[in-house]
């Protein structure tokens, strides 16, 4: 770890590979004003849009809505099951990724043609429809919001099944808001660069247009903010007890009873904000690609398609903002690793793993992601291990 000091302002990095444009980025976030107390960068840190992604920000009285990023509430679902490796053996993976595909929509603009298919849908889209009515949430730009519930997207969102270091399966997913937490998130970027830009705000970088607080604005963006969160934590649980369904159903469990084969389960954001107390001050915490990592609080930190997971408790590091890693952190960019790389190289490095073979996957290998074990060495002080995952079984859309 690192400090480093910044106009007066401190910059703590965690991140032991990480490069000089990620740090920079950083730097320049750290230098506006109402930063409290310093910006902590995060093992897996890397150049991302406006802020690096792996930041964790603390501001006092002001919200950057690019920081928080255009997928409001992703992050991680990790499900331990009554099943051992011996129960799955010799079974057909690839009938049990079928099902999950018929299941769960993949890819980005692909929802469900029903709401109905499921018994505990419908629940889950009243209460985020009285949540939205009684907050005052407008939700005009995406009248299909519920069709979306209970889809994947695309990129680095996954579905897998894993056996953890006793052998024991686990259902393991990656999303977010989906498209609908999109459009809150362009709009009050766009709001918040216009209202700098109005007020003749200097600004390091125009995706660090902020919001301050006791303006309608930013009470605005945080009540549809948070709204955002909760469905993205409402997404990934409908898609867990659909995988959940599936599961049983593969192993001849009676659909009834496909409750019952779930034992734990770990439902954690990765991009959000909330309130917290840091430094001695009440600030809005932005976690840009990190999770929650106070003292005994669990979350869950992926690896990458074809490496190693991780179920972990926060040991609540001061420094660290009582944050930890998302996940292995990019180590080229799309474009970058489909230069570099071919849907060979992708199979050899998924050998074991079912999977959906093709092309349009080459940049989510786990050659384009940095080194899982170095990301977790770098986060010791920040979280301890519980569970180690390693996948038997990969889903993803395009």
């Amino acid at each position: 770890m690192t400090v480093q000091h910044v106009d007066g302002h401190k910059l703590v990095n965690f991140a032991s590979l990480v490069d000089d444009s990620t740090v920079a980025q950083a730097r320049q976030t750290a230098s506006m004003p109402f930063v409290h107390p310093h910006v902590a960068l995060m093992p897996d840190a890397h150049f991302g849009k406006g802020s690096a992604v792996g930041t964790v920000i603390p501001t006092v009285d002001a919200v950057i809505p690019a920081a928080v990023g255009v997928d409001i509430g992703c992050g991680m679902i990790a499900a331990r099951t009554v099943y051992t490796a011996d129960e799955i053996a010799g079974r057909d993976l690839s009938a049990l990724r079928a099902s999950i595909e018929s299941a769960i929509p993949l890819s980005p603009g692909n929802h469900n043609r029903r709401t109905d298919r499921y018994p505990f849908t419908a629940a889950r889209i009243d209460e985020l429809r009285c949540d939205a009515e009684e907050n005052g949430v407008q939700l005009t730009h995406s009248l299909n919001w519920p069709y979306q519930l209970g889809s994947l997207g695309g990129g680095n969102h996954f579905i897998e099944l894993c056996l953890d270091e006793r052998s024991r399966v686990w259902m393991f997913l990656h999303s977010g808001s989906r498209g609908v937490g999109n459009k809150i998130a362009q709009h009050h970027i766009k709001v918040a660069q216009r209202l700098c830009a109005q007020a003749g705000v200097e600004l390091p970088n125009r995706d660090l247009a902020y919001l301050t607080a006791g303006t309608d604005e930013f009470a605005a963006y945080l009540r549809d903010l948070h709204w955002a969160q909760r469905f993205a934590l409402a997404n990934r649980a409908e898609m867990t007890d659909r995988f959940r369904q599936a599961l049983a159903h593969w192993m001849g469990v009676d659909a009834g009873a496909a409750a019952g084969i779930e034992v734990d389960r770990v439902n954690c954001h990765h991009n959000y904000v909330q309130l917290e107390q840091h430094g001695g001050r009440e600030v809005w915490l932005t976690r840009k690609g990190a999770v929650d990592a106070h003292a005994g609080v669990r979350a869950v930190i992926p690896g990458s398609m074809g490496t190693r997971s991780y179920v972990v408790r926060g040991k609540g590091n001061p420094a660290g903002l009582c944050s930890a890693p998302h996940g292995a952190g990019r180590r080229f960019s799309r474009t970058e690793a489909r230069k570099r790389f071919s849907a060979e190289d992708l199979a050899a490095r998924m050998t074991g793993i079912e999977y959906r073979h093709g092309s349009q996957w080459i940049d989510e290998i786990p050659d384009a992601y940095k080194d899982i074990d170095q990301v977790m060495a770098d986060a010791a002080d920040l979280i301890e291990v519980e569970h180690s995952l390693r996948q038997v079984l990969n889903v993803k859309g395009t």
